[in-house]
């Protein structure tokens, strides 16, 4: 069955338009289910401004739907997928509030460190959620895998994400800025869970930094917790 929004059966004579072209503001004309086009004009190539993507954002059969999507909503597709992988992890976990909620630092952190960092952040989460999930099936492949296949994730950020996992499980934090941020955000969370246990002080949190943290952007945000710590 294909998609109704792009079923031309379904169209009406708003379907097709012209919108303005962006560089000579000569008319270009766009079906609706044109994701971009050229101007005929000045040859300048523009997403269409008129399509709603809503559903492609998330829809892991996009390509086959509507062709190549542009650039920033292949990010977007990227950003849902993180948010959905939370998700995942809470089914996952279901009743255990304290794993979900380490996890759920882990992320906050992570996310917080990789802007600072430049990574790429849909990896690093998905990372951040999965990273305890080390089941494997009959056909070798883990929980984490699967959960990433079955929300429609590209084969090369499942890989990414498997070997991020991988990277901070064997200690290999130096591999990539990802797997710094990771490791950094991990070591963060760990630490707020030992001072619930006992109180961190200045100097044990100096040692901290100099030997946990590899990051310039997971030391600021180490500082900003344990500056929080610290008041609490």
């Amino acid at each position: 069955m294909k998609c109704p929004g792009q079923d031309m059966q379904y169209w009406t004579s708003e379907a097709i338009y012209e919108v303005n072209c962006p560089e000579c503001d000569k008319a270009v004309e766009f079906y609706k289910d044109d994701t971009t086009r050229s101007c005929s004009h000045c040859a300048h190539r523009f997403v269409n401004p008129r399509m709603d993507f809503g559903c492609a954002a998330y829809c892991k059969f996009a390509d086959q739907c509507i062709g190549t999507l542009p650039e920033e909503f292949v990010g977007a597709q990227e950003n849902l997928l993180k948010d959905k992988v939370a998700v995942e992890m809470k089914r996952y976990y279901k009743t255990d509030f304290k794993r979900i909620g380490y996890l759920s630092r882990i992320a906050r952190h992570a996310e917080n460190i990789g802007k600072q960092e430049g990574v790429n952040l849909a990896v690093v989460l998905c990372a951040a959620y999965l990273k305890d999930i080390e089941q494997v099936d009959a056909e070798n492949q883990t929980t984490a895998e699967k959960i990433l296949e079955n929300l429609g994730a590209k084969e090369e950020i499942r890989t990414e994400v498997c070997s991020l996992i991988e990277a901070l499980k064997d200690g290999h934090i130096d591999v990539s800025r990802e797997a710094g941020s990771l490791a950094d955000a991990a070591s963060i969370a760990l630490l707020e869970e030992r001072n619930k246990e006992q109180a961190i002080d200045e100097k044990q949190f100096e040692n901290f930094i100099s030997n946990e943290i590899a990051t310039e952007a997971g030391r600021l945000v180490a500082k900003s917790v344990f500056s929080h710590l610290a008041v609490s």
